[in-house]
């Protein structure tokens, strides 16, 4: 029982598309027993394999146990993000940060992430996750693996604790190419004016050769578009 629950608990940490390895590996548990307990939990719907059939998430009767509030986006801010997406050919998408974890609250719907799950799961890996490690006082917290997903990803921890460092120095944080090879990401903070916290994130999708080398007016643009979210979502 101990068990079943601690394997809950985990796919509610690591979010949709944890696998069973993942799994194993943060709770110290043997593979077999680790197959056991989700082949169980699975039969009893508290959990579903994701249709690509590498990872779990929770299922109906573990929805059931505690109502999820579902993030709204205030009409106000919902205007600034679309004022955006008529300015730019750039996919615009706004995540909100909360316990250490990423939203996505507004994909844009013309260009839609490929993976949203995995902005949650692999938050160093994007622009927007980088923006919440860097808030953080020590991103190894929220960090479980450094899981290659392209040959371009960051890996070494000690790349990674340089990049968060300019992050915090510029308020901009960047990916390019570490999620998909052609593909890359531009995101500003979003704060609250009243005390600095971070509450949100602001990015803009594209190719990854024009993310490597951004128009200063469009860096211009999702800068101040991020600066009117924060008293909005603040």
């Amino acid at each position: 029982m101990r068990t079943a629950l601690a394997v809950l608990e985990e796919v509610v940490a690591a979010g949709p598309g944890v696998t069973a390895k993942e799994i194993s590996a943060a709770l110290r548990l043997p593979p077999a027993t680790t197959y056991r307990v989700l082949n169980l939990l699975v039969g009893e719907e508290y959990l579903v394999r994701l249709p690509d059939l590498r990872g779990f998430a929770l299922g109906r009767r573990a929805a059931r146990l505690a109502p999820v509030g579902v993030p709204r986006l205030p009409t106000a801010a919902r205007g600034v993000v679309d004022h955006l997406r008529s300015r730019v050919r750039w996919g615009v998408h706004l995540a909100v940060f909360d316990g250490g974890r990423l939203h996505l609250l507004d994909p844009d719907p013309d260009h839609p992430p490929s993976d949203p799950d995995l902005l949650a799961r692999l938050p160093q890996a994007s622009a927007l996750g980088r923006l919440l490690l860097a808030d953080q006082p020590d991103w190894r917290a929220l960090v479980r693996e450094l899981r290659r997903v392209t040959d371009h990803t960051v890996t070494d921890p000690d790349r990674l604790s340089r990049v968060l460092d300019e992050v915090t120095e510029q308020g901009l944080a960047s990916q390019t190419g570490e999620l998909r090879p052609d593909r890359g990401c531009l995101a500003a903070a979003v704060r609250s004016p009243a005390d600095g916290r971070l509450v949100a994130g602001l990015a803009l999708s594209g190719p990854a050769a024009r993310v490597a080398d951004p128009d200063p007016e469009l860096v211009a643009l999702l800068r101040e578009h991020a600066g009117s979210l924060g008293p909005l979502l603040g």
